[in-house]
């Protein structure tokens, strides 16, 4: 599997998948934009790659920002754009602020919905592709989740209505989704007090060391972005150690 001469842009670089994906990018060759609102975690992402990314710091709350990346990720075409930034809240639904869940869908379905809104008259032209981050929580419910989860079940009907709609023109959009994976956002999640741990852990991994790490969905995003996967649109792709299979 190659990616040379591939021109990628990968958000929420400065960390966890983001990273991964952004390392994996240019070891199989591509030409690299990494974007996060961290620029310190990019220059620490940029001395790990193969090759010298484009660094781009952007902030997802701010759809301007977002098309700039685009913009300087586009300058010299683009190719394949992998949605990755998110951020994870929990909490009770009668105590979650609507100023959380406002965020939450920002950051996790209105600013992909601004990259990819950006980039498609390139990707028309390359007849390039999106691979955009949705997760378990957006395949299922997950309780104390839904903010995420509802962001989440966006991306999915985000990634399947544009996979109808760009097919003729050739541009193939799918979703990655993660369950439990080893990242800074987990690690650092609180749960709140007063949840029912039981109800919660329904929605564990199922298989045995069922956790990812960062590394084994970087592998999946450069899979769907090679050309061993032009027949594959539209798809949600679980990567989940079981956790969705019943």
């Amino acid at each position: 599997m190659t990616l040379q001469g591939k021109k990628a842009l990968v958000t929420g670089a400065a960390s966890g998948i983001g990273r991964a994906t952004a390392i994996r990018f240019a070891a199989e060759g591509a030409t690299v934009t990494i974007g996060d609102r961290n620029e310190a975690g990019l220059h620490e992402t940029a001395a790990m790659m193969a090759s010298l990314p484009i660094i781009q710091p952007f902030d997802a709350v701010d759809s301007a920002s977002c098309r700039r990346l685009v913009e300087v990720a586009a300058a010299d075409g683009l190719d394949v754009v992998c949605n990755i930034s998110g951020i994870l809240k929990w909490g009770r639904s009668e105590d979650f602020a609507v100023a959380d869940f406002e965020q939450v869908m920002q950051i996790n379905t209105v600013s992909v919905f601004a990259i990819i809104q950006a980039a498609l008259p390139h990707l028309i032209q390359s007849r390039g592709t999106v691979i955009n981050t949705a997760s378990a929580a957006g395949l299922v419910g997950i309780a104390y989740t839904v903010a995420y989860a509802a962001s989440k079940h966006a991306v999915v009907g985000l990634t399947k209505s544009l996979a109808l709609e760009y097919a003729a023109a050739g541009v193939r959009f799918n979703a990655i989704c993660p369950g439990q994976v080893d990242t800074p956002m987990v690690q650092q999640t609180a749960f709140p007090e007063g949840i029912d741990m039981a109800l919660l852990m329904r929605s564990a991994p199922k298989l045995l060391n069922g956790s990812c790490d960062p590394a084994e969905i970087a592998d999946l995003f450069a899979f769907l972005a090679s050309d061993k996967a032009t027949k594959i649109t539209g798809a949600t792709i679980s990567i989940d150690g079981g956790q969705v299979a019943g």
